[in-house]
């Protein structure tokens, strides 16, 4: 990635936001993006894997947002919604799962709007498959007005914008599919997302959303239950793997929950693998009650831009509920192990 060089004194606030708007906004409209990753990655399950959909009791409804990197201007949100329903009569289960995503002066968006379906099975009498599949429409909006090119930097200002590219607007439609494996105390599982490969270009190019390919899992360590149905402590470790291009992540660490509140400690990074020492330590704080879950991380970054990016902040809340008219009879799709957040 290459930085152009503004020499002129009188601007210093253009040059600033020259290097972090148009370096990180423009290269990626010319280039593949990635997608936006929560720190909460279990607190949005839909999100992470399609095998997820319908993992809960009967009814999940989920909202999540993300502020990353506020100290650099042009701050990246991430806002997510989604909801899903169990079907235990059909051992499946599903969802619809909606993504916002904003970067930068110029509203670079990108929002998905997708339906999800699982299907629950057992391999053995413990252990269990869950494939899943997320049908979406995937939608790019830019205003390029908003944005200031080096072109239109002059001594006494700025010139008028610059002719804007053919399309302001990119639709397509995108497919992902994932299978999940789990006991009572062990999960693992893998998504593969963006298998369309939708366009992302307003200039009628040939670039693509690549694949991405997520890996995670886990197992609950220590698991103390009331009742033999409700867990009120745990202890557990899991990871999540992706890569999507030539870039990737790994996210390591672990959960405490002692009822009602649940503890997270993360490290994001790849050791060895690079010259940093990685890129973020997350830590987390929540609640959980039968029905509702809140939670609160933050990232403190730890690679070269540690004193540039001011972290991210991230917030989750799921509320998990059941209706009214419930048969005695009711078959129950057996709980995954894995946290909530």
């Amino acid at each position: 990635m290459s930085i152009f060089r503004v020499t002129n004194n009188m601007l210093p606030g253009l040059l600033k936001r020259f290097i972090y708007l148009i370096v990180f906004i423009f290269l990626a409209i010319n280039t593949f993006g990635q997608d936006p990753t929560f720190s909460q990655f279990y607190a949005n399950p839909l999100y992470l894997s399609p095998s997820f959909a319908g993992a809960t009791e009967e009814y999940r409804l989920g909202i999540n947002y993300r502020n990353q990197w506020p100290a650099i201007p042009g701050v990246f949100h991430t806002y997510s919604i989604s909801f899903d329903k169990a079907m235990p009569n059909f051992s499946s289960g599903i969802g619809v799962l909606a993504t916002y995503d904003v970067a930068g002066s110029g509203d670079l968006s990108t929002t998905n709007i997708g339906l999800l379906y699982s299907y629950d099975f057992n391999i053995t009498r413990d252990w269990h498959v869950r494939p899943g599949v997320h049908f979406k429409f995937y939608y790019l909006g830019l205003n390029i007005y908003k944005l200031v090119f080096n072109s239109q930097i002059t001594g006494t200002g700025t010139t008028p914008p610059v002719t804007p590219p053919p399309f302001d607007k990119v639709a397509d439609v995108d497919f992902a599919t994932s299978a999940l494996v789990y006991n009572d105390a062990i999960w693992a599982g893998f998504t593969l997302d963006h298998l369309f490969t939708p366009k992302q270009s307003f200039y009628g190019d040939e670039a693509q959303l690549p694949v991405k390919f997520n890996f995670y899992g886990g197992v609950r360590i220590v698991g103390t239950t009331r009742l033999r149905t409700k867990m009120i402590e745990a202890l557990s470790v899991a990871m999540n793997f992706q890569t999507q291009s030539r870039y990737y992540q790994t996210d390591i660490g672990l959960y405490y929950y002692k009822s009602p509140l649940i503890f997270g400690l993360w490290y994001r990074g790849i050791p060895f693998m690079t010259s940093q020492a990685g890129d973020a330590i997350i830590g987390l704080i929540g609640i959980k009650t039968d029905k509702l879950h809140i939670g609160y991380s933050y990232d403190f970054t730890i690679s070269n831009l540690i004193s540039s990016t001011g972290g991210a902040h991230e917030i989750s809340i799921v509320y998990e509920f059941t209706s009214f008219e419930i048969t005695g009879g009711r078959k129950r799709i057996r709980a995954i192990p894995c946290p909530e957040f």
